[in-house]
């Protein structure tokens, strides 16, 4: 058998190779639904293939691998993270989850003792929303609560999810016999119609009662672990997230003969709130994080008043009642700063999802694991998503967090020590081994 070195090297070579495919030469670009996304996914699917998993690509873009127990009835247990990016991203953010996963279902099969219940691994599809503006997309779907609604959201180019699924579609094989009445007609003018993609969606989904657990190994992104020199640590829960889309109109007007006094100037409008949302989320000293990523002034030039801003919103934390408090206060300020400035105001909520807590019984079993391979069982709250949010609604959940370079994240110097990940690797292994032991004596 490999040592715990020479896994955490394969799995580096393997993200280098995913890496490698990108859709901006130079640094790592792979949006859900893209030729490259596309081509990163049949990568990886080879992989599962290779290591002798039972793989496909299923009707949301995800890649899944299964490894069967001997009892057809058994229940699953999903490890999982996700193959989509952000722009210019780095290199571990999502893969390192998925390639880690397939590595420890590689060491099982060679190990030649299956455990008592399914493992499928899941490469999701898309957890970052950049295309969509929203996220879980392939977790979503897999924890059986994806909106119909979410397929005519369009993207920057005004393409449609549904029309983005369609060369996805086009690639799978037929369903079975038994399952094509639930997909409706499949076609229609060459088109796949909402009801086909629909049918071939929920068929997708583990039904709630068929999940034993899920489990994800992720990058901290965060300096905690960075600072104390741990490897790896326990998250506890995701901090909940709103996420919003405001649209300040005003009015466009030469940038020479309009005096200042008379403008309605979107910009303006847009750049007050956004130092308002930092000194909101500054007082709430960490209870909150705030953060505009993203601005369009729209048909800008450098001598034009701008008269439309649309500006995002990324709220989150951990506390519920902080989370809904935030929201309808920095609302109230952003119509107070548009009515003073007498600018049109449009806001749209896209998406929101609550805190989730990850499963006791399964930290349990990863701080043994930890404690196991002689290091201490750091506990810490993510506020990042992640696809475990969707999938607390169907499963218990799980996450272990790694170790990377001063917690840079979302970024190309985003790194992760060889030395960390074999010693992540050997906690996955004490963890999945004691799950199994655990499980044999389960009614």
């Amino acid at each position: 058998m490999k040592t715990t070195t020479q896994r955490a090297e394969k799995i580096f070579s393997r993200i280098d190779e995913l890496a490698a495919i990108t859709e901006v030469p130079g640094g790592i670009t792979r949006v859900f639904g893209t030729t490259e996304f596309l081509e990163g996914a049949a990568l990886v699917l080879k992989w599962m293939r290779e290591a002798g998993l039972e793989a496909r690509v299923d009707a949301i873009g995800n890649v899944r691998g299964i490894l069967r127990c001997a009892d057809a009835g058994a229940r699953t247990f999903v490890i999982g993270s996700h193959i989509d990016t952000v722009k210019n991203a780095g290199r571990f953010d999502g893969p390192l989850g998925v390639l880690a996963g397939l590595d420890l279902l590689e060491e099982l099969i060679g190990s030649g003792r299956p455990a008592p219940f399914h493992i499928e691994l899941i490469a999701f599809s898309d957890e970052e929303g950049v295309r969509y503006q929203t996220t879980y997309l392939g977790s979503k779907v897999v924890a059986g609560h994806f909106e119909e609604a979410l397929l005519e959201r369009k993207d920057g180019a005004g393409i449609t999810l549904r029309e983005a699924l369609e060369p996805i579609h086009a690639g799978m094989p037929e369903l079975p016999a038994e399952r094509a009445g639930a997909t409706g007609a499949a076609q229609a003018g060459g088109a796949w119609t909402s009801d086909a993609i629909m049918g071939r969606l929920r068929q997708e989904a583990l039904a709630p009662g068929s999940w034993l657990g899920y489990f994800e190994l992720h990058i901290e992104q965060g300096p905690v672990l960075y600072e104390r020199k741990i490897p790896v640590a326990i998250v506890t829960a995701i901090a909940g997230q709103l996420r919003a889309e405001i649209v300040f109109r005003g009015e466009a007007g030469h940038a020479g003969t309009v005096p200042m006094n008379m403008r309605r100037d979107a910009l303006c409008a847009a750049a007050e709130f956004i130092l308002e949302l930092e000194k909101m989320a500054l007082g709430s000293k960490g209870g909150i994080m705030a953060t505009a990523g993203r601005l369009d002034i729209e048909n800008s030039a450098g001598n034009v008043i701008p008269g439309e801003v649309i500006c995002s919103l990324d709220l989150r934390s951990a506390d519920q009642s902080v989370l809904d408090l935030s929201y309808k206060k920095i609302r109230e300020v952003c119509q107070q700063i548009a009515n003073r400035r007498n600018i049109a105001l449009e806001w749209r909520l896209l998406q929101e999802s609550r805190p989730v807590s990850c499963d006791p019984e399964l930290n349990a079993l990863l701080g043994k694991a930890v404690r196991a391979a002689g290091y201490e069982a750091v506990e810490l709250v993510s506020g990042a998503g992640h696809d475990a949010v969707p999938l607390s609604l169907v499963s218990p959940v799980s996450m272990l967090f790694l170790r990377c370079f001063k917690g840079i994240s979302h970024n190309p110097l985003e790194n992760v020590e060889l030395e960390d990940l074999a010693a992540t690797i050997e906690v996955m292994d004490r963890f999945i081994h004691q799950l199994t032991e655990l499980w044999k004596y389960q009614p």
